[in-house]
C-alpha cells in the first residue's frame, strides 16, 4: 500500500501526547503484555494502564514511530472518507458524514466507557468517533502474525465500517436488539455486526484500489490474513482455550476472511447484509 506523501484527514483527534511515555507506571513491554491479557481474555485492564492519581500529567514527546503511525492512520482515514462519500452518493443516493478518529496511547476516555489498548480499536456511536491505540499495530504484527501496511489499514477500515453502519441506522437497531436479548443471543447479533463491518471493509478496499491505484493484490492478502488472525476461534486457541462458539462476538477466522472477500469481490454495500442470511 502506497501511503507516504499522500493527503491526510482533518478528522484526527490526537491525544497521544497527553500523558507520560510510561502509562500508569508500566513500561512499554509491560503495556504490550497487559494489552494482550485484556485482548485475549476479554478483561478490562484500563485501571492498570491509567496514570495514578497525582501523576505528573506531563506532555509526552512522540517518537518517530508514533509520528509515522499517525500519518499512516490519517492517510487511511482520508481514503475512507473519499470512498464512502462516493459510495453513499452512487449506491445510496445520500450524503456521508465522516467520523472522527481518536489516537491515544495507553488509555483515554470515551462516552462508551474507558478506552484502552486492552479493549482493542473500537467505534463509539455516542460521539461518532473511532478509538485507536496504534500500539495495536505492533500486537497485530508481532504477536498475531498479521504483517504489512494494509493489515493495519484493514483495522482502520473495519472501525470506520462501524461508523457506516451507524450512518445507515443499522448499528443502533442491532445494539437495541442486543440489549433486549440473552447473552448468547446478544453475542450472535454482535457476530453479525462485526462480519458486516468486515464485508464493508472489503467494499472499501475494492473501491480504494480502483480510485487511488495505491493497493495491489498482495495488500488484499494482508487484510485477509489479518481478518483470519483476529477470528474468535483463533484468538481463543492462542489464549490456550478450546473455542466456544456461544461466546464468539466477532466471528470465526473463516467467516471474517470470507465476508471481507464478499465485499471485496462485489464492491456493493447491498452484498453485506449479514442480518438476513442463515449462512454466516
Amino acid at each position: 500500500m502506497e501511503w507516504r506523501g499522500r493527503r491526510g484527514s482533518r478528522n484526527i483527534e490526537d491525544r497521544r501526547a497527553s500523558k507520560g511515555g510510561a502509562v500508569g507506571g508500566i513500561g512499554g513491554i509491560g503495556v504490550i503484555a497487559v494489552l494482550l491479557i485484556g485482548y485475549f481474555f476479554g478483561v478490562d485492564v484500563t485501571p492498570l494502564l491509567q496514570e495514578p492519581a497525582g501523576g505528573s500529567g506531563a506532555t509526552a514527546e512522540l517518537t518517530q514511530a508514533d509520528i509515522e503511525a499517525g500519518e499512516f492512520v490519517s492517510v487511511t482515514l482520508a481514503d475512507t472518507e473519499e470512498v464512502w462519500t462516493q459510495l453513499f452518493r452512487t449506491q445510496l443516493g445520500r450524503e456521508y458524514r465522516p467520523a472522527t478518529l481518536v489516537l491515544f496511547k495507553g488509555a483515554t476516555q470515551s462516552p462508551c466507557g474507558g478506552a484502552s489498548g486492552a479493549t482493542g480499536p473500537f467505534y463509539c456511536p455516542a460521539d461518532r468517533k473511532a478509538y485507536l491505540d496504534t500500539a495495536f499495530f505492533t500486537v497485530l504484527e508481532t504477536r498475531l502474525g498479521a504483517r504489512g501496511d494494509f493489515a493495519a489499514a484493514y483495522v482502520v477500515a473495519h472501525e470506520i465500517a462501524h461508523h457506516v453502519q451507524n450512518e445507515l441506522g443499522i448499528l443502533g437497531k442491532a445494539n437495541q436488539l442486543r440489549a433486549q436479548s440473552s447473552q448468547v443471543d446478544s453475542n450472535a447479533i454482535s457476530v453479525r455486526i462485526e462480519l458486516q463491518a468486515d464485508c464493508l471493509s472489503g467494499v472499501w478496499a475494492r473501491t480504494a484500489s480502483q480510485t487511488f491505484g495505491t493497493i495491489d493484490r498482495g495488500d488484499f492478502q494482508e487484510a485477509v490474513t489479518a481478518a483470519r488472525q483476529i477470528g474468535d476461534d483463533t484468538l481463543q486457541r492462542a489464549a490456550g482455550q478450546r473455542p466456544m462458539p456461544h461466546t464468539f462476538t466477532h466471528g470465526t477466522s473463516e467467516q471474517r476472511a470470507r465476508w471481507f472477500m464478499a465485499g471485496l469481490q462485489s464492491g456493493q454495500i447491498a452484498a453485506c447484509d449479514t442480518f438476513s442470511t442463515n449462512d454466516l
